[in-house]
This record gives C-alpha cells, structure tokens and sequence, in this order.
C-alpha cells in the first residue's frame, strides 16, 4: 500500500503587534519573586508578550475537495485587531499594529487568505477576525463594541477574511457564545458573530476519554490519529485543554520536512516551561499542567519544532528531555 502524500507548508511569522497582560495572572501561583527573572515587568505590573501569527502557504499540489477544501494561504491566529477603544488599548497597552499591517508587510491581502482559525476564541486570538469598517464602507454585521471599560454601545464591523473559511472546535464555539470563562470579557459579539456565515465546526477529541481524571505525567490515553482533525490537507488540529476547554493546537510538515506544532496558551511564552506555570486565566490550572507535561513529551520524542504563541522573543523552539525528569527549550 503506498504511503500517504506529504503535504508540506513554507510558514511565515507574523507579528500582529506587541501587547501587555498582569504578570501575576500570567504566572498563577507562581511567585514573582521567581517568575520576574524571566519576565521583566512595568510600573504597572505588566509583562510583555506578542500576538505571534502564522502564515501557510501551500507548496504541494493536492486532489480538490474535502470537507474544508484545499486552501492555498491559511493563516493561524488573527491577535486583537482594532477594535478596541483608547481606554481598553490602555490597559493592555496596545498599540495600532494589527493583522492587517503584518500581512502588507509579507505582500499577502486579507482577500486572499482561504482558510483562518485560531488557537482559541479569546479577545487576543481571534479579535482579528473582523475590523472597523471604513468611510464609505457597509458594515457586514452592527451590534455591541468590544470593551474593558464602560459599555460602548453598537458599532459596525467589516469581515477581516471574507473570503476564508473559518474553523474553530465546536467546544471552544459553544463556550465563545455562552462567554463559558473565568474572566468577565474575553469572548466579544463583534469578533464571533459576524463570522458565523462563514463558520465550519469541528469536533476534535480530548486526548483522555470524558471523565477520566489524568494523572500529572499521563500521557493521552487515545492515539494521536483519533485526536487530530485534518481541516486543510497537511494541516491537523487537536485539542490541548486547559486554559479553555476547546483550545487547540496545530500540526503541520514545514517546507524542510520538519513536524512544526503551533502551541496554544498550554505555553505561551518560553518563560513558562515549568509544570506549575498555569495562567490564573485558565479555566482548569491542572489540565494545563497535565497538557503542558504531554506536549512537551510528545515533542520531545517526535522531534516537533514548538511556535509560541506570545512569546515576544523568537518565538521557535525545539524540544529535549532533560535529566531533571523536565524538558528544556532550544531556540530552533
């Protein structure tokens, strides 16, 4: 029987711009004392992190069709965008940058983008999603405006992708719209429900069966082939639970041949190897302990090359054991 065709994907960077979030819910229960040698913070508590992006291109030729389809350009992960209001940039100390200045830079239109999906639905992941409209523009959708501050009342909004399909896990989608979170607004209606005519939900498993309660070091109880979701060819989702219950990471062939695995919030920034390194934003710390531990092991022994979500350094790293019973990064 031959062996199935490698689809590989030349992968571009992307920075959607700098931004700032507490260190201490960042770091959890770790104390500062210990987290703020890795991570410097401002006269405001905040540390600094980056809406890291990636663009794919396509190098393969496929057969059409699909469930999805065979896009050309996907593009993983859309940050903030620019919506937010002078008082809510303020508290994330938010610049203008956004997606749409990253993608002019690499000479990409967001028209041209086939296929877009996020790690997770949360203001910083999939904000980008859509815009403000401007002058002379129909809005697609006009409804309540994001923010932190006061309410703002409606605004209309363009889509940032109108021409992509858009993929998130039916789990992550059900606890967007029920705004299913430990924090009060994270999930916004100007982000999530302009996008529903060009939604497609996908049901990945969990990597342990419903009820089953891990231990700190289980690896998944169900293979990698059951829990991953091919939603472009050569490009695989699967959930990595924790920070929220839907929350997923990407698997793809890069252009060298090398596995690369986009990683969720499980590991934001390098600074937060560590087992115990959970976000006080999760909705499970102990999940994403567990999911951190299986990740990395994974990547160890299957040699993945890790694309960090908000680390605001390089961002790309490889993955070995050590002889602590840990791992430690490598910038790759």
């Amino acid at each position: 029987m031959p062996a199935p065709q490698q689809i590989r994907y030349r992968h571009t960077l992307l920075r959607a711009g700098e931004f700032r979030l507490d260190g201490g819910s960042m770091f959890g229960l770790i104390p500062r004392v210990v987290w703020q040698k890795q991570a410097a913070v401002d006269d405001r508590g905040r540390i600094t992190v980056q809406h890291n992006c990636l663009l794919l291109e396509r190098l393969d030729d496929v057969a059409p069709g699909g469930p999805l389809g065979a896009p050309k350009l996907v593009l993983i992960e859309v940050g903030t965008g620019n919506k937010l209001d002078e008082k809510s940039r303020d508290i994330f100390a938010l610049g203008t940058r956004s997606i749409i200045d990253a993608l002019a830079e690499v000479n990409c239109r967001p028209e041209d983008i086939q296929l877009v999906t996020a790690t997770h639905l949360h203001f910083d992941h999939a904000g980008g999603l859509t815009r403000l409209t401007l002058p002379g523009e129909k809005p697609d959708w006009v409804g309540p405006a994001s923010s932190f501050g006061a309410p703002r009342g409606e605004h209309g909004v363009k889509l940032t992708f109108p021409n992509a399909v858009h993929v998130a896990q039916r789990q992550e989608w059900a606890d967007a719209v029920e705004n299913r979170s430990v924090m009060t607004r994270t999930y916004f209606a100007d982000h999530l429900l302009p996008i529903q005519p060009l939604l497609k939900l996908i049901d990945g498993s969990g990597p342990f069966e419903p009820g089953y309660i891990p231990g700190k070091t289980d690896m998944p109880r169900l293979p990698q082939l059951v829990r991953e979701t091919e939603i472009a060819p050569g490009l695989f989702a699967f959930r990595v639970p924790g920070h929220t219950w839907g929350q997923q990471a990407f698997r793809f062939v890069a252009a060298d041949g090398r596995d690369t695995v986009f990683v969720p919030d499980v590991m934001p920034t390098a600074a937060h190897l560590g087992q115990a390194y959970s976000l006080a934003y999760d909705v499970e710390p102990y999940t994403s302990s567990v999911s951190r531990h299986w990740l990395l092991r994974e990547a160890a022994e299957r040699k993945w090359r890790l694309v960090l979500d908000h680390e605001p350094g390089h961002p790309i790293f490889e993955v070995a054991a050590n002889a602590k019973g840990w791992f430690d990064l490598s910038p790759a």
